[in-house]
């Protein structure tokens, strides 16, 4: 009996995400997403706070170390979206064992790719957190919190992993519940390990780490009780390159976006560095506050990846086109508010991490205001790389992917230094947005006209 009812809610989830109107469904996967996403950010923006009442130093370390947890993010986004662009694909196909065998191979590959990070993470400590931009000062701080975020590696890629391949399903609900979950405890272990058991920026890494735990097995308990439509199970695993080189090469560009966010992070770190432990900690402060806007805009691209996948799964064209444009308008609505809210409030913003700080606050408030102009940009950004990944076309989404952190950042913050001192430094990242969205914008319209060209083959 417990069978057909599993099979009767399965059936009635493939209808709903093929047949569901558009805009209540995306909502309905994006609300959650959206908390998740700002759940994830809330780890280290929580940490940053109440590390922030350490010191300058202590505060830059954590901007240092963030560049550690994109990287973990980017392992598990990279397997979870490359898993699970094929499984809503599968899965609107009414395809259910070739979703189990992506799901049960990328969830695998991620516990053990993050224990390799663990073990090299440990050995070469001092020497990444120096790579990353951590000066003389902040190094003892950072290498204090990057110990215990490496142990947590394994766990932390797999909790994101299965996050994705959730909500790829159109769990978005309860992906959410696993990591807001882990997120509240952070908060709350967060003071109580820095200032009451007087653990210092240690205490915040243990109580990330705890979080990500207990996020870990909330997820994990969904698949163990067969809640979803794909199974996790050790007999699904396929280790054929073909299904290992689909699942990495749909999942690249998730890889490039947060290896990318990461490396791009060291670099402003360490053009910032040249200025002062003051423009790291600014810099820093306002990449976390931005990541959390932005993580709006992502968890919007959460809720559209699946409705889309599921969409073009099937053969509806007319829905994925209907489905973009309604997430782009709502994503333009949103960032409109953000970016008046940010550049209005930009001092008091950095002020609650640095109070009393003006060097911190004045240098932050440059850099929040130049960010918060570029916001109108990110819907299509991110959007548009989002759809290419989540329908199958890899390389095209791998480069839209590598242009706001990468192709486009990186010489950008090589040079404009070198021309306009800190100045340079506090507009890096919008010259590049600028230019990622010009670039952005020819993909976009060819992608869409492909779509309504196979649209009309269909009628």
């Amino acid at each position: 009996m417990g069978l057909f009812v599993s099979q009767g809610k399965k059936a009635a989830g493939q209808a709903r995400m093929t047949s569901a109107p558009v805009g209540p469904l995306i909502i309905s996967l994006a609300l959650p997403a959206v908390v998740s996403m700002l759940t994830t950010s809330a780890y280290n923006t929580a940490d940053a706070y109440f590390v922030s009442q350490i010191g300058t130093s202590a505060s830059g370390a954590v901007g240092i170390v963030f560049a550690v947890m994109a990287v973990l993010q980017a392992v598990g986004f990279t397997l979870g979206m490359g898993a699970g662009s094929v499984v809503s694909r599968a899965l609107g196909a009414g395809n259910a064992g070739r979703a189990n065998r992506y799901a049960s191979t990328a969830f695998f590959c991620s516990l053990s790719l993050g224990a390799v990070i663990c073990i090299f993470g440990h050995i070469f400590l001092d020497s990444l957190m120096t790579f990353m931009g951590a000066t003389p000062t902040i190094l003892p701080y950072a290498r204090n919190y990057a110990y215990w975020i490496f142990f947590g590696a394994p766990v932390i890629c797999a909790a994101f992993t299965m996050n994705i391949l959730l909500r790829s399903e159109g769990h978005a609900a309860f992906a959410m519940r696993g990591l807001v979950s882990g997120g509240f405890i952070n908060v709350i272990l967060d003071p109580i390990f820095i200032f009451k058991l007087k653990l210092g920026i240690s205490g915040a890494a243990m109580a990330t780490m705890i979080s990500q735990c207990v996020s870990f097995s909330i997820l994990l308990s969904f698949f163990l009780r067969r809640r979803s439509e794909a199974e996790l199970s050790v007999n699904n695993i396929s280790l054929k390159p073909r299904v290992l080189f689909e699942i990495f090469s749909l999942g690249f560009a998730s890889f490039t976006r947060q290896s990318l966010a990461s490396i791009s992070a060291a670099a402003l770190n360490i053009a910032a560095s040249g200025y002062g432990d003051a423009a790291v900690a600014a810099m820093s402060i306002v990449g976390r506050v931005f990541f959390l806007i932005q993580s709006v805009v992502i968890g919007m691209g959460h809720g559209f990846t699946p409705v889309a996948g599921y969409a073009y799964g099937a053969g509806n064209f007319r829905r994925v086109r209907k489905a973009f444009w309604f997430t782009i308008k709502s994503e333009l609505m949103l960032m409109a508010l953000l970016a008046a809210a940010s550049y209005t409030l930009a001092p008091g913003i950095i002020s609650l991490f640095r109070r009393h700080d003006m060097e911190v606050i004045t240098i932050g408030t440059r850099a929040m205001r130049f960010q918060s102009l570029s916001l109108l940009l990110a819907p299509l950004l991110v959007t548009s790389s989002m759809m290419h990944q989540g329908l199958g076309f890899a390389w095209r989404a791998t480069l839209l992917s590598c242009l706001r952190n990468g192709i486009c950042f990186i010489p950008l913050i090589a040079l404009l230094p070198r021309i306009l001192g800190l100045t340079g430094v506090v507009i890096a990242q919008t010259a590049a947005d600028a230019l990622s969205f010009l670039i952005t914008l020819p993909f976009s319209y060819y992608f869409l006209k492909m779509l309504k060209e196979k649209e009309k083959a269909g009628d």
